[in-house]
């Protein structure tokens, strides 16, 4: 999958995503680089981007190389996120770097490192379990909104 038509599915997959602007700069199947453009949803009060905004970078960013893995039919979810806030990011938008650490047959284990554009220090660290679906297995809750 290209860049464009990985940030297309990240969009769609997860609205708040698109909302935020997030971008697919390069993906592998083990690791990505995105991108949280400056925007005034992102920023909380101080002009810095805000804590739901970095958590759903790195929550997107870990799909994105589970999607390159499966050509975009992933049916990984998120079981546990930990994020450490190290710094303010600034408002120059942010890069995550996510990196898949271990994966297994019924789970996967990632980190993203996060730093402000031109920045070199890093703003943000998140850990994260991801449960893999059974074949045949609708997610939790089924497909219906909540």
């Amino acid at each position: 999958m290209t860049t464009e038509e990985l940030t297309a599915r990240v969009r769609e997959g997860v609205p708040l995503a698109g909302a935020l602007g997030v971008e697919v700069l390069a993906a592998g199947p083990d690791s990505a680089l995105l991108r949280l453009p400056p925007s005034p949803l992102s920023l909380r009060l101080g002009g810095t981007a805000s804590g739901p905004a970095l958590m759903t970078l790195a929550d997107v960013a870990i799909w994105v190389p589970l999607l390159v893995a499966t050509g975009g039919a992933d049916g990984t979810r998120t079981a546990q996120l930990q994020m450490s806030f190290l710094r303010p990011a600034g408002s120059d938008g942010v890069l995550a770097e996510v990196r898949i650490v271990r994966q297994g047959r019924a789970s996967l284990y990632a980190e993203v490192w996060m730093r402000g554009e031109g920045q070199e220090k890093s703003c943000a660290h998140a850990t994260s379990l991801w449960l893999r679906a059974s074949p045949g297995s609708a997610p939790p809750g089924g497909n219906k909104p909540l």
